[in-house]
């Protein structure tokens, strides 16, 4: 391994390691604008200058590589003219409007010129013009201001996946531009925001609403898919401003999804702020005690086994623990959390989960995806897929509908007939099942949420047993769940109990009269007319699909307004922080559930959030375990039956539109029109 000296300390590095890297070991700073490290090096920008003795001149630290008594100087009058003079070019062009840019006060630009520029320049020509180029209803573009580092190009084509963005021109006359100035078509977009260290590319939606220092800012998770992002919430006042990504390397590196980072503004449109109750066939506004009192008459009057409750993909853990406390109180076993009517196994913890884990996908060597999308169910996901396949190596086949990944794959079939020919070996690309080191499964909702899902469960658990997917130190049997509440819900055991009915038997019964009142809790996501003959009690934040027929609506708290817990599709425990209060009289959900039991004449044994989390960790132990994953134990589960001939598809069919907040966000509407016209255009994916 190379020995350097730099500055005088002396340090080992890994063969491969850069200069600026082993700058950066060492504790010492080195201004960069084009290097990151999770992107290709360009050498483009030469902000990173440095002194290696016995060369005639400075050195770009970002792209030499490390060697042997290399001896390395940052600090010296050399290094300091020459990342002055760089600076000076850089500034060349750049528009002096600091003021009216959103970048500032959080701009590299701004902080490396106040720390390496030297103050003036000799520069008295005309700025050039560059006119703003359209990247789609989600970035901001002033091109003026770019200083062609190239980072988005280079983020498009190698995270993203999708080659939309480039230079055009030489010299003087470069630009980055979209080629055809169309939208991005990645769900990934947004992260060139974060990774411009000038104004060139910001946030379209966030334009001129704050600035950074304005703003209280949350550390927090993302509930849009069941990744579990890691994010941090920027809020002024009662308002969310603006949600950016939080470094997390076993999740989403420092990536989000245009989701994830966009449907902010549905947070405030259709808002219920208050509670309702339907008097004379219409929803009247209401006081606590009122909705209260008219549950509590209605429970009264009818058989416990004839109440209900479903929990949506939106419920935290706390919520969908009192709820079922309080369904268990009422002599109620018909509760299920889902929504979607996936065949899933609550009796066995490794058959829902993603056990290998989404670092584990770096190490796998051959993937089958069945009856999945991960591009639009879990973009991020499908980013470490990519980011994997990059390296060589990996072989990924796909079952089911053929989607338009960022990836090469082979297209084995539509539905459970191939799927069956791949477990009995019938199919060619069982033989690199067998021979892979680390095979790996990915099983999607598509193939799970249909009547023959507990036989593609099972048929499943047979490929993962016969072709080596469970072995020592390795779980390659994974579950791309879609909703963000799923594993929580099963983890807590929110399914039928004995002779309790599951979603589709809930709403069965509703029509037919055998289920008298339902409880839904953020549950937006089914077909609520068929609820239209019972008593429905909806929990939630937004006016959408679940109140067409409500008879009480209590307002519940969005992910933003609550202290909670989520469980991502690894079943990895993590904490979501309150940003903001709840609007109006809407409440944290547990606590609304609390105090409906006091009024049904069921109190339930906790009075603050600590006392539930300690009841959720008697029933859940591995709940305590925040931040980490606990592995669970292989067994049988899934249950053999006819399989159907149907094709699997996937179970999201509007990326920008799949929960009550991003349908009440405009960003999402108008990302959802241009995806669209993009597919008709030409025949991408928006």
């Amino acid at each position: 391994m190379p020995t350097l000296t730099i500055d005088g300390q002396q340090v080992t590095v890994e063969p491969g390691t850069t200069v600026l890297q082993a700058c950066e070991i060492v504790g010492v700073e080195v201004p960069r604008f084009c290097y990151h490290e999770r992107l290709s090096i360009a050498g483009n920008c030469r902000m990173c200058l440095v002194e290696q003795e016995k060369s005639p001149k400075p050195i770009a630290s970002c792209a030499m590589p490390a060697a042997d008594n290399m001896v390395i100087h940052t600090n010296t009058p050399q290094v300091k003219k020459a990342r002055e003079g760089v600076m000076e070019f850089l500034l060349i062009n750049h528009p002096l409007d600091c003021p009216i840019c959103d970048q500032g006060g959080e701009c590299d630009l701004q902080d490396q010129s106040i720390a390496y520029g030297a103050g003036s320049s000799r520069f008295h020509e005309n700025k050039r013009a560059v006119k703003e180029k359209y990247m789609g209803p989600l970035i901001k573009t002033v091109m003026t201001r770019c200083i062609h580092c190239t980072r988005c190009v280079r983020f498009a084509e190698e995270v993203a996946g999708v080659e939309e963005i480039g230079a055009v021109g030489r010299g003087e006359h470069m630009e980055i531009t979209t080629y055809l100035e169309q939208a991005m078509t990645s769900e990934l977009s947004g992260n060139v925001i974060d990774l411009c260290p000038v104004g060139a590319l910001t946030s379209k939606p966030y334009a001129f609403t704050a600035r950074s220092w304005e703003l209280e800012k949350t550390e927090s998770v993302d509930v849009h898919d069941a990744v579990g992002s890691n994010i941090r919430v920027d809020a002024r006042g009662k308002e969310v401003m603006r949600v950016l990504p939080r470094l997390n390397e076993d999740i989403n590196q420092e990536w989000i999804s245009d989701k994830t980072r966009f449907a902010y503004d549905g947070l405030r449109r259709r808002r219920l702020d208050r509670p309702y109750v339907r008097r004379d066939g219409k929803l009247v506004e209401a006081s606590w005690n009122e909705a209260f009192e008219t549950i509590a008459a209605r429970i009264a009057q009818v058989d416990g086994m004839r109440i209900a409750a479903i929990a949506g993909d939106l419920a935290d853990v706390e919520a969908m623990a009192a709820l079922k406390d309080l369904m268990a109180a009422l002599g109620s076993a018909n509760i299920d959390c889902r929504q979607d009517g996936a065949r899933l196994d609550a009796s066995s913890r490794a058959s829902y989960l993603f056990n290998s884990t989404i670092t584990g996908i770096d190490q796998a060597d051959a993937l089958l995806i069945v009856g999945s999308n991960p591009r639009i169910e879990a973009p991020i996901v499908n980013a470490r897929i990519r980011q994997r396949w990059l390296t060589g190596g990996l072989k990924v086949a796909v079952i089911g509908e053929r989607p338009e990944l960022t990836y090469d794959y082979d297209y084995l079939g539509a539905g459970p007939e191939t799927l069956s020919d791949v477990v009995s070996g019938a199919h060619s690309f069982a033989e690199a099942l067998r021979g892979a080191q680390r095979p790996m499964i990915i099983l999607g909702q598509g193939a799970l949420a249909r009547q023959d899902g507990a036989a593609i469960l099972d048929l499943a658990r047979q490929l993962a047993d016969a072709y080596g997917l469970i072995g020592d130190g390795w779980n390659g049997f994974n579950v791309l769940h879609t909703a963000a509440a799923r594993v929580g819900g099963l983890d807590l055991g929110f399914v039928p109990g004995q002779g309790g009915r599951d979603v589709e038997g809930i709403l069965a019964g509703a029509e037919s009269g055998e289920i008298d009142t339902v409880f839904l809790l953020h549950a937006d996501e089914l077909d609520v007319d068929r609820l239209r003959n019972a008593f429905v009690v909806y929990q939630g934040s937004h006016g959408d699909a679940g109140v067409r027929h409500a008879d009480v609506i209590l307002p519940g708290a969005a992910y933003t307004e609550k202290n909670a817990t989520w469980i991502n599709t690894e079943g990895r425990v993590q904490l979501g922080k309150r940003a903001v209060f709840p609007p109006g009289d809407a409440r944290e959900d547990w606590t609304i559930i609390r105090a409906l039991s006091d009024v049904v004449g069921r109190k339930l044994p906790y009075d603050n959030l600590a006392q539930l989390r300690r009841r959720i960790a008697d029933a859940v132990p591995h709940a305590t375990a925040i931040n980490d994953v606990v592995p669970a134990a292989w067994g049988q589960f899934g249950r053999s039956g006819a399989l159907g001939d149907t094709p699997f598809t996937s179970t999201i069919r509007q990326h920008y539109l799949t929960n009550p907040i991003c349908r009440a966000s405009v960003t999402m509407e108008e990302c959802t029109a241009v995806g669209q016209v993009a597919r008709e255009g030409t025949g991408t994916h928006g």
